[in-house]
């Protein structure tokens, strides 16, 4: 294999992007038979199977090689146009360098959407959001279908960098209505193992892991979470309007819990106790002006937002 034929790489990356063969063929103006020949060509080029014919496709572990290849490759493309000059026959958003990141639900709702107002407008960029649990953003990195991401995760994945951006903080919070029927007689963590709790989805331990630490150094502790009787909200201001409504308790982001608590909303079930989630910023090793302007943006917002790093 001498070469990567470039449209053969660029279908790959339409087909995994729009999800079906038909739909790349209608992105690309092409028929779905032309988009199945390029996609068998570059298979067979390199000699490994690209995707897996799913509904949505899926890359294998080989076709993600050449999925973040031809991103990385449509980016660098933009910025050399752009440098060039080479864009006045595609003004309008058509000329916009698109990079897509993900983030997580309670960064999205809380200080994420400002720092994307700090982005140059000349040229225009535009960012594809896609929402993922924190502790799972780096999955979509290593699969190429995201260039940068807000992750939990110290470790690079391979072919990135990673900064801190700081301490995104929680606290454990209920309607007064709520802990005055369920917390209110006995020890906090065995009321907690009890009450009704709130969680965003099933990859979301975080209730879990504060009852834990509740319970630090008693015997089966490590074992016992919150309650079995859980409700799961998996939006981050449906979270916080679950708990407001006292249908259980749980961890609100302090962006969140603190105009709530002021207002008399919410009661804080702990005084002493937060939990604070360390973000990272990660990207692709790629001297990209653009992917270089949302790094800054993002990592200045956070600075001013989030706690700062220990």
């Amino acid at each position: 294999m001498n070469e990567l034929p470039l449209e053969q790489v660029a279908t790959l990356l339409a087909v995994v992007d729009e999800g079906t063969f038909d739909a790349a063929a209608a992105a690309l103006h092409v028929t779905p038979s032309a988009v199945s020949q390029r996609i068998k060509a570059l298979e067979q080029r390199t000699g490994r199977v690209l995707l897996m014919r799913t509904k949505p496709v899926r890359p294998t572990e080989s076709g993600r090689v050449l999925v973040r290849f031809a991103r990385q490759l449509s980016l660098l493309e933009r910025d050399a146009r752009a440098e060039l000059g080479l864009t006045e026959e595609a003004a309008g958003a058509g000329n916009a360098v698109r990079l897509a990141v993900a983030v997580n639900a309670d960064s999205l709702a809380t200080w994420f959407l400002p720092a994307l107002s700090r982005l140059p407008q000349d040229p225009p960029v535009c960012v594809e959001l896609r929402r993922e649990d924190e502790g799972h953003t780096t999955a979509l990195l290593r699969e190429g279908r995201v260039m940068a991401a807000v992750t939990s995760s110290p470790d690079p994945v391979a072919g990135c960098t990673v900064r801190a951006l700081g301490l995104a903080r929680y606290l454990p919070v209920a309607s007064p209505e709520f802990e005055a029927r369920y917390l209110s007689e006995g020890r906090l963590v065995d009321c907690l193992r009890r009450a009704p709790v709130i969680v965003f989805d099933r990859k979301d331990d975080l209730q879990d892991g504060f009852v834990r630490s509740l319970a630090d150094g008693e015997e089966g502790a490590t074992a016992r979470g919150a309650s079995p009787v859980r409700h799961y909200v998996p939006t981050s201001e449906g979270f916080c309007d679950a708990i407001t409504a006292g249908l259980g308790w749980g961890l609100v982001p302090e962006q969140q819990a603190v105009p709530l608590l002021r207002a008399g909303a919410l009661s804080l079930l702990a005084t002493d106790r937060t939990v604070d989630v360390p973000l990272y910023w990660q990207q692709w090793k790629l001297d990209s002006p653009a992917l270089v302007a949302v790094a800054s943006a993002v990592r200045a917002t956070a600075a001013a937002e989030l706690l700062a790093p220990r």
